[in-house]
């Protein structure tokens, strides 16, 4: 066996209809590693507020890598104005969130939905306005802890939804063929 390099690999490069909204996050660290996160899962675009650290700071910018000149990238200064934009635009909103009405994120059908938007919230009051978005998901957790850091759940929601969207995917370009 040989660990192979950077240089070793050659990724099956695609981009997905999920854009991702930064309710106010503030640890640049975090904006950062959402850069990281959002590249390598073929996001479309990633949104933070006004007030959170910019790719100028030289912590997200050490975290991010080159990351930030490869994913299309804006701030918005209204949470509520950006997310009646995004629904009007066709995409669904979905929180990931701890709510009453949170689906388990293996059972949500990401599939179902053209264009998606996943809405991560500030690391200390979580999604502010929950009444906005149209689902919650939620990550399965068997520890003592109820939570984890956002960008790790950003990490595990973007694997579920994109399996789920190139698993219709190939299934819609294998049956284009038969």
């Amino acid at each position: 066996m040989k660990q192979l390099t950077h240089y070793d690999i050659e990724n099956n490069q695609k981009q997905f209809p999920i854009t991702i909204v930064c309710d106010a996050i503030r640890t640049p660290e975090n904006i950062g590693m959402c850069f990281r996160i959002s590249e390598s899962f073929g996001v479309k675009k990633i949104y933070f507020h006004e007030s959170s650290p910019t790719i100028e700071n030289r912590i997200v910018k050490k975290t991010a890598r080159n990351t930030v000149n490869q994913i299309e990238h804006a701030s918005y200064s209204n949470f509520k104005t950006i997310i009646q934009e995004l629904k009007a635009a066709g995409n669904t909103i979905i929180g990931i969130e701890i709510t009453d009405k949170s689906i388990n994120i293996q059972d949500f059908e990401f599939k179902n939905h053209e264009k998606i938007v996943l809405l991560l919230g500030s690391e200390r009051n979580g999604i502010e306005n929950i009444q906005l978005v149209d689902h919650t998901v939620a990550i399965p957790m068997f520890g003592r802890n109820s939570s984890m850091n956002v960008i790790h759940s950003l990490a595990i929601t973007l694997y579920e939804a994109t399996n789920q969207i190139k698993t219709i995917k190939n299934t819609e370009i294998n049956s284009e063929y038969k």
